[in-house]
């Protein structure tokens, strides 16, 4: 794209534009065909969503009363947009038991699918071989990933329901006027909320999954981004939800179409951030050598002071990394 460049007004732009890190990141996804990788997180996702959704209605059908019912049914709806009217946690009362058993034996199956091929997607980013050691250890560590993700999900969709009651609670005692003022700090401070507890997960999802420790400003820059775009995501899809796709004219495939949307989405924005935290800063790339931040290999991202490997992480920069792409 270096004819941008060139153009009369925009070419000084443009040329800056493309020294910065964010476009850089960018050039990576580019070279890593992230489309592609994007589309294989999407469908694993969507396949693993249900089963997900399934054990946690079963959970909550189980063990919790009318009201937490209610209170869980409608945080389902906030986490994933669209499927809160698809969903009735009520009439999963009586059979809680048997939806649950088999709803779990399906979510540790495609959750450990999920976990291997979300790995290989962002070791792809970072330009690694695959690691290669024995498939059922894999299993069982993959396994393990998932249970330690599914915990941080639950500890952060706790705290982002604590929150939100919370402030519901203190506008109705102070009686703040629903489009008043102080009713938008509370708002403000429940995205905040959530936005930290996204920012958690993330921590999580960028270094364990690919099996990386990136250099600690990377990686918090690239958490927050991602975690402030995925709490945007959210309103934005529920408002294209509320106010386009559940409209009777869209009629079945309304929803699921939305939810493919906002899992590919929010796919491309974990990619993004995985890029931000596999790239090196300029005089790295330049000069093959670690600086600042210190990835030392450039386009390989994993060859540097500032980056390492977990232990059994296995691989080496892959072909395409070694070759300079």
């Amino acid at each position: 794209m270096d004819w941008l460049k060139r153009l009369p007004v925009v070419g000084p732009w443009a040329a800056r534009l493309m020294t910065t890190h964010a476009w850089r990141s960018y050039e990576r996804l580019d070279r890593v065909k992230w489309t592609r990788l994007a589309a294989a997180m999407t469908f694993i996702s969507f396949v693993a969503l249900f089963p997900l959704l399934t054990v946690a209605a079963a959970i909550g059908a189980a063990t919790l009363g009318a009201g937490q019912q209610h209170t869980l049914q409608n945080e389902i709806a906030q986490q994933f947009p669209g499927l809160g009217s698809q969903l009735d946690i009520g009439t999963l009362v009586q059979n809680a038991g048997t939806v649950g058993v088999i709803a779990g034996a399906a979510l540790l199956l495609t959750g450990v699918n999920w976990v291997a091929q979300a790995r290989d997607c962002l070791r792809a980013v970072w330009e690694l071989a695959d690691s290669e050691e024995n498939p059922l250890l894999s299993k069982v560590k993959d396994a393990g990933v998932l249970v330690g993700l599914g915990g941080a999900l639950l500890v952060t969709l706790a705290v982002s329901t604590v929150a939100s009651a919370a402030i519901g609670w203190t506008a109705r005692q102070i009686g703040l006027d629903e489009h008043g003022w102080g009713s938008v700090v509370l708002r403000v401070v429940a995205f905040v909320v959530a936005v930290l507890a996204d920012f958690l997960v993330l921590l999580y999802v960028l270094t364990l999954l690919p099996g990386v420790e990136p250099p600690r400003r990377r990686l918090l820059v690239a958490a927050l981004l991602g975690a402030v775009g995925f709490e945007l995501l959210k309103l934005l899809l529920s408002g294209y939800i509320q106010g386009v796709a559940a409209k009777s004219m869209y009629g079945a495939f309304g929803v699921p179409v939305a939810l493919l949307l906002w899992i590919n989405f929010t796919s491309k924005l974990v990619l993004y951030c995985a890029a931000w935290t596999a790239t090196g800063g300029k005089e790295d790339e330049a000069g093959g050598r670690g600086g600042e931040d210190g990835d030392g290999g450039g386009r390989g991202g994993a060859g540097g002071r500032g980056v390492r490997l977990r232990g059994g992480s296995g691989g080496a920069p892959s072909s395409a990394a070694a070759s300079g792409g």
